[in-house]
């Protein structure tokens, strides 16, 4: 991709693939369903929308096909007022789609997904724009979008590097996507070695888990704190955050409860909306505590509607919760 003759200032910029998501209008096996809700799905996708409903200036970079989806998520990321400006849509190439069924009792949702081969899946190193990339001070990436083809994963390294160099912020959210890897073995050492070129590292108790071999938050804490994080934020679900490190000069670690939820529609972009939570309240200048309990405050609300999206809020929402 050529560089931009006169790159606009971002304040995030994420890379990495949307998808289609059908919701399925009930309850039970896919193969049941009768009907689907239509919407947009990929982690680095909610993440920028959720950021972009908040005022910040976000920049999306991807590739699409030019079939029906890839006109609607396209036209859904501009509608968000996201820079699409990086997005190629390829003729040649189809965009992804995923189907993801309904529960009722709190567990997470059956996802079939329908990505192998996608536009998204052959981005490279050659996407990025480098001058577009350190316009922006925050890098937000993602274990899904290193997972996605043998391509993605170098250009994820190296637009993390190459911000991380340039002294601007990167957060890294390990989202791990098993079935996209070769091995668990492989899955393991790639992330963490991605999470180590992250400022900020947002790994779930069980990912963290499996991705260390240790049991505790605060261990899985240090870990990464070793491999080089400045602060890390291991999410609990229900139960909240625990987070340690160092933010503006001084150490810091805690426990934030989790925000009480009366039913809990779907389980998935919890995580997304969480980070939307935590990255956007450290780039306003907030403390880690305020950060993390942002974070669980939109990951609750992520969990009680439908679709990935629509329980992120916009800035005025957030302003009438104080947060």
């Amino acid at each position: 991709m050529s560089s931009s003759t006169s790159p606009s200032s971002l304040d995030v910029i994420t890379f990495g693939e949307a998808m289609m998501l059908l919701v399925a209008d009930r309850p039970g096996p896919l193969e049941e369903a009768q009907a689907f809700y239509k919407r947009t799905a990929g982690a680095e996708t909610n993440v920028a929308i959720g950021l972009a409903r908040l005022g910040l200036r976000v920049g999306w970079a991807s590739r699409l096909g030019t079939d029906s989806m890839g006109r609607y998520l396209l036209a859904s990321m501009q509608g968000e007022g996201i820079d699409c400006s990086h997005v190629i849509c390829d003729a040649t190439q189809r965009t992804g789609f995923q189907f993801k069924g309904r529960v009722t009792d709190g567990s997470d949702p059956p996802v079939e997904y329908h990505r192998k081969g996608s536009a998204a899946s052959q981005m490279g190193l050659a996407d990025i724009d480098e001058p577009w990339l350190l316009s922006a001070r925050h890098l937000h990436a993602t274990g899904v979008f290193a997972a996605v083809s043998a391509s993605t994963l170098p250009a994820a390294r190296r637009s993390m590097a190459l911000m991380r160099a340039a002294g601007r912020s990167v957060s890294f959210d390990t989202n791990l996507r098993p079935t996209l890897w070769g091995s668990a073995d492989l899955m393991r050492r790639e992330i963490n070695q991605l999470a180590s070129l992250a400022d900020w590292v947002l790994p779930g108790i069980d990912e963290g888990r499996l991705l260390t071999g240790l049991d505790s938050a605060q261990d899985i804490a240090q870990f990464y704190l070793a491999q080089g994080a400045r602060l890390v934020v291991v999410k609990l679900g229900a139960e909240g955050a625990y987070y340690q490190g160092s933010h503006q000069g001084q150490s810091v670690s805690g426990h934030v409860e989790g925000f009480p939820v009366a039913e809990v529609v779907d389980t998935v972009g919890a995580g997304d909306g969480f980070a939307v939570g935590v990255v956007s309240a450290l780039l306003e200048g907030l403390d880690v505590a305020q950060a993390v309990r942002r974070g669980a405050w939109i990951g609750a609300r992520a969990v009680q509607v439908l679709g990935d999206t629509e329980g992120l809020p916009t800035r005025a929402m957030l302003l009438e919760a104080r947060l």
